[in-house]
């Protein structure tokens, strides 16, 4: 194992010998403009107790030039990612003087240079364990200390850390700021950001404090910065967080900054959260996306007291911030904002990917077994996220929503600035409750895998089925055929509250028998996949967008979805229904979540002699559809979208699409064609082979931007020649100077438009390829390259050869690789039960 992998034992040894009490970082940024200097200098003094001679300090860098221990010079004994310290007294200050690198693969000291301008923009991003590419430290979650940073940079920059600046110094070209020293705080969520940044300043007041807020972007996206949203969604949050858990905001200030070639969506840094600038809108955007971000938004602001204030000992404990933030997202959402149907988007979308990576082999429980850094990374998945949160409304459900808030605020109380584990929590909720919480627990935190519920009717008695046993509280909606409205609606009848724990249950449901529809799980209180009854299907098929509520609807979809995975639903009568149904969707959530997986059940679950037909009736059914929308709605928006990924498949409307994108032919009325609609649709049009390097450089020079020169580099990486893939196999691999953006630009051009015809040639190569790119590359970049480049199409016998002999590969590199070829098994399975032929 690569020393840089540290494992659970080794840090849990580390914690019991090492306490830390402070951290104190200076660095020297004043060169990061000059693209010829690689690196960064950084001195980073420790104090800390111990009762071991020996330990070791996490840095990765360009260099160790030197450390001393308690005020005297020390052999540097640095194997690149572990200095080695020996000579411990009972009380220590080692100081090491090294030198980091920039990075651009969005780990560390990310740098960017932003082509509109030239400007040079730094932020870092840690999580779970980059803060070593930065400072000296020792990262693990439980080692907490107060930090205290020193920043120099180029004058005239906007330099932001955790806490408040609280002395700047100008030189004639230079800058040194200096920052607050922090509460204790895991080094993980630590955070330096500096540059030409752009700011808005606000303030948020509570009857017992005043927080400033700032919100910063690059210059040259000011204009699309909708600050005020977010400065209200923030107000809005800080509101209902700190009466909701009793307890004022801790860490002083609140800024909230949109950084470049991000790789997640958001980091939780106490005072200074990062966001993908993914949630600046250069063009129109759906109120899907305003929630979304609102969303994120809270998330990360849930964060400052799960995760932050109480920090998880080690990353087994990942859910106890994760899970819970995203169960506080969508519920303060609601609470607290206009997005009041935010459990719609949850229902639909968040929970179909903890479904999804609930179902692969390589499941987990939410509280997970994490051994090392290595796995913790992979873990930030969709049952860590959605599952977690989905069973946390289960549990809320279960205990009442009073009893869960006032046991988070005892567990902030009880454990505010520390580390804990499951057993943290539970001990609390039972206090609160009353209730048997550890059982719960068992049955949904510590086992693997989901519940399918199905349910049948006999003589009048309803028999419930679940595959899982676990304890589910849940409702039974049931819904009829309302025949006085122009089209035959669904109707609510009646919903019955029922509370299941056994693998077949036997219920009472008064009207079962007579209803159109029986909906299991209405409300989406319980975390389980839903099998629609032969009754049912059949009206969803007739009536699905005649359902008035979201939320039921919501369900609906993901029944139907789940059944095409499972090779239940053929992909066709999928798309069938989708065609009938989905131009009637007026929710915008569901109506993009819907566009996106008919797409992709149309290139990876359709039989392959139905194919061509399916993508042709695709494509008349979003023209059609964009041609109906309502001017400038989010429904046209979303159409558009779905039409431009459908065209980069099928020529139905290619010309049409050209001829919009040359001004020969008027756009839809109130359609927007900014930048993003434009390269999705001539990127769709270069993967066809009907638009190339001329028209791609004409739209460069209309969107000369960060964002226009990575679409530049996707659009012409997509076109279908075999030149161009093998260039961008070759350029994928061997290229270390591409940022994470470009290199996923080049692999999407790799995979575009399902040729492969132009690609199949080429996985024996990868997994030749792999285990080095593994042990080479950064842990994201290394991702990005195994699971983009994957090739799905390849024979079974090939995945295998290679899973038997490497054995002895890293388990997180093994993990993709079988998650992987779940999904192609999965796919194949699903265009097996297309098959029109049999």
């Amino acid at each position: 194992m690569s020393s840089a992998n540290l494992t659970r034992e080794e840090t849990a040894q580390r914690s019991q010998a090492v306490c830390l009490e402070t951290i104190a970082v200076n660095l020297d940024l004043t060169q990061a403009a000059d693209p010829a200097v690689s690196g960064f200098p950084v001195t980073t003094t420790l104090t800390f107790t111990a009762t071991t001679p020996n330990t070791w300090i996490d840095f990765i860098g360009e260099a160790v030039n030197s450390v001393t221990v308690n005020g005297e010079n020390h052999a540097v004994d640095w194997d690149g990612s572990r200095i080695h310290v020996t000579g411990l007294a009972e009380h220590n200050t080692v100081t090491v003087d090294s030198v980091g690198a920039y990075s651009r693969s969005g780990e560390g000291m990310h740098r960017y240079v932003d082509p509109a301008d030239n400007n040079t923009y730094l932020y870092t991003q840690y999580e779970p364990a980059d803060s070593r590419r930065v400072m000296a430290c020792f990262e693990q979650p439980d080692l907490k200390a107060r930090y205290t940073f020193t920043v120099q940079a180029p004058t005239g920059w906007s330099v932001l850390s955790n806490g408040v600046a609280t002395d700047t110094r100008i030189s004639s070209n230079s800058q040194t700021v200096t920052f607050a020293e922090t509460k204790p705080i895991s080094s993980y969520i630590t955070c330096v950001t500096a540059g030409p940044y752009h700011r808005v300043d606000a303030v948020w007041n509570s009857p017992t404090q005043s927080v400033d807020l700032g919100v910063l972007c690059r210059a040259s996206l000011a204009e699309h910065l909708d600050s005020h949203e977010i400065i209200e969604i923030t107000q809005q949050g800080l509101d209902f967080f700190t009466t909701a858990f009793d307890y004022e905001y801790p860490w002083g200030k609140y800024d909230q900054i949109f950084v470049p070639e991000y790789n997640l969506g958001a980091m939780e840094n106490p005072g200074l959260v990062t966001f993908t600038e993914a949630y600046i809108f250069r063009g129109a955007a759906t109120r899907s996306q305003h929630e979304n971000r609102a969303n994120t938004i809270l998330h990360e602001m849930a964060h400052m007291w799960f995760g932050d204030l109480v920090t998880m000992k080690w990353w087994d404990d990942l859910w106890l911030k994760e899970s819970f933030a995203d169960y506080m997202g969508a519920h303060a959402l609601v609470h607290a904002t206009t997005f009041t149907d935010a459990w719609v988007t949850f229902a639909n979308r968040r929970k179909a990917w903890a479904y999804q990576q609930d179902q692969l082999p390589t499941t987990h429980p939410i509280v997970a077994d994490i051994h090392d850094l290595e796995a913790a990374k992979l873990n930030f998945d969709g049952i860590t996220y959605a599952k977690g949160a989905a069973v946390l409304k289960q549990l809320v459900a279960y205990v009442g929503q009073d009893a869960f808030f006032t046991a988070a605020q005892r567990y902030f109380r009880r454990h505010e600035y520390a580390n804990t584990t499951l057993n943290d929590l539970l001990v609390i909720l039972e206090e609160v409750s009353g209730k048997d919480v550890h059982a719960w627990s068992q049955a949904w935190l510590e086992t693997t895998g989901m519940s399918t519920l199905a349910a049948h009717e006999d003589n009048g008695h309803v028999t419930l089925t679940q595959d899982v046993a676990r304890p589910h509280r849940l409702n039974i909606g049931l819904y009829g055929w309302e025949k006085e409205t122009t089209q035959d609606d669904l109707t609510p009848l009646s919903v019955h509250d029922v509370t299941i724990d056994k693998e077949t249950n036997t219920i009472t449901v008064p009207g079962w028998e007579d209803a159109a529809l029986r909906v299991i799980n209405e409300d989406d209180w319980t975390y389980a996949k839903v099998r629609l009854d032969d009754t049912s299907l059949h009206a969803v098929k007739q009536g699905l967008s005649g359902v008035s509520s979201a939320l039921t609807r919501a369900l609906l979809w993901s029944a139907l979805w789940n059944a095409v995975r499972d090779a239940q639903l053929p992909t066709s009568e999928y798309v069938s229904i989708v065609a009938q149904h989905a131009p009637h969707e007026n929710n915008s959530a569901l109506l993009s979540g819907v566009l996106a997986n008919t797409f992709y059940a149309i290139e990876h679950y359709a039989a392959p002699d139905s194919r061509n037909t399916l993508r042709s009736l695709w494509a008349h059914t979003t023209w059609d559809a964009l041609a109906a929308a309502t001017p400038a709605s989010d429904s046209q928006l979303a159409w558009a979208r779905s039409l431009g990924e459908i065209t980069s498949v099928a020529d139905t409307h290619a010309h049409a699409v050209a001829e919009i994108l040359s001004g020969s032919r008027p756009a839809p009325e109130g359609l927007a064609l900014d930048p993003d609609l434009r390269w999705q649709w001539l990127t769709a049009l270069c993967t066809l082979g009907q638009a190339g390097r001329v028209e791609a450089d004409d739209q460069l020079s209309r969107d000369n931007t960060g964002d226009g020169r990575t679409a530049h580099l996707r659009a012409l990486a997509s076109q279908p020649t075999s030149e161009q893939r093998a260039a961008n196999w070759q350029t994928a691999w061997e290229d270390t100077s591409l940022s994470n953006d470009h290199l996923s630009a080049v692999i999407d051009g790799f995979n575009a438009g399902s040729r492969t015809d132009l690609t199949e040639s080429y996985a024996p190569e990868y997994f030749t390829r792999i285990r080095e790119a593994w042990n080479a590359r950064s842990i994201e970049i290394a991702r990005r390259l195994v699971v983009g480049l994957y090739p799905s199409h390849a024979s079974d016998s090939l995945v295998a050869d290679w899973l038997q002999d490497n054995q002895d590969a890293p388990a997180s590199l093994r993990r993709l690789i079988v998650e992987q070829r779940d999904h192609a098994r999965r796919a194949a399975q699903a265009r097996a039960g297309d098959d029109s032929t049999k």
